[in-house]
């Protein structure tokens, strides 16, 4: 019989590893993701200000790893506002983190670009999601020049009033009008949100670009209640070829800015070397039952 490898890069999250993006913290996510045998590390760019990009970069082409970038907005710069001068700031935040992924050699700029990341206590006006959309909108064009895709990223409830699900994502995608800019499913989010693990793929199976792979309560993949087994089948009935990133936060790592953002009060695991390690085995094992006799999961 002959194998073939996965059909899909398998990434991780900096956050596994590292809470902040300062050099020592670079080299130990760079080397612990090649070491656990992915494709990909995520960058967050919440710690733009502290990292070294060409030496980021430097480090993960030494050790073979792509990389994606992720970052989410604040209040104060947040893109859906009704505020010209907020609009402005968050514009200025994602044209300088669009230059950082071009800059680490990515070709992925993706997560909520559209607000800001936490609880909002009223829907979006229309205004603020026409903010969005334009800004959004010119990004792609300048991304586009460089050969990056954007993602919209969809998270729950509690970290946006402007795109909870995949039929909004889909929306927002078709107002901002490029082809660049792609669908990111989550699936801690759509635990959350969707009605189950199949409707939200297939929907957005034209435009999916990006897939974060994280348990409901975001510690080990399988000791939740996910059904993770329909969701890699509907991957593979779509043929999603993109990126599968691991997502897992615990406070024993994440920075506490981050953490407050996220809602992470608790240590849902402490050593990040052998949760990466069972994830990239458990996502591997589920892309192999969707084609068993041709994919070597060890690849």
């Amino acid at each position: 019989m002959t194998t073939t490898p996965l059909p899909n890069p398998l990434g991780v999250h900096a956050l596994v590893w590292v809470g902040d993006t300062g050099d020592a913290a670079i080299d130990t996510a760079v080397a612990k993701t090649a070491a656990a045998g992915f494709d990909l590390l995520e960058l967050s760019l919440h710690d733009l200000d502290h990292l070294d990009v060409a030496r980021t970069r430097s480090a993960l082409e030494s050790a073979g790893l792509q990389v994606a970038c992720s970052r989410g907005l604040a209040f104060d710069a947040d893109v859906s506002s009704d505020d010209a001068s907020v609009v402005a700031r968050g514009a200025r935040l994602l044209e300088e983190s669009l230059a950082a992924t071009v800059g680490l050699g990515g070709r992925i700029f993706t997560g909520a670009l559209y607000s800001a990341l936490g609880k909002y206590g009223r829907p979006v006006t229309t205004r603020g999601r026409a903010n969005a959309v334009a800004v959004i909108r010119d990004v792609a064009r300048a991304a586009r020049r460089d050969g990056v895709t954007l993602g919209i990223e969809i998270c729950n409830r509690y970290e946006t009033n402007v795109v909870n699900t995949a039929v909004q994502a889909l929306e927002l995608v078709e107002d901002i009008g490029e082809d660049n800019v792609t669908v990111h499913l989550d699936t801690y989010h759509m635990n959350i949100e969707e009605n189950d693990m199949t409707g939200p793929v297939l929907a957005v199976a034209e435009r999916l670009g990006y897939v974060h792979i994280g348990e409901n309560h975001r510690g080990y993949l399988g000791s939740g209640h996910i059904d993770f087994t329909a969701f890699f089948h509907t991957l593979a009935r779509v043929g999603y070829r993109g990126p599968i990133t691991f997502e897992s936060f615990s406070s024993a790592v994440v920075a506490p800015c981050l953490s407050a953002d996220l809602a992470v009060w608790r240590n849902l695991w402490d050593n990040g070397e052998r949760l990466a390690r069972h994830a990239r085995a458990f996502i591997a094992n589920h892309l192999a039952a969707c084609a068993p006799e041709t994919i070597d999961v060890a690849s």
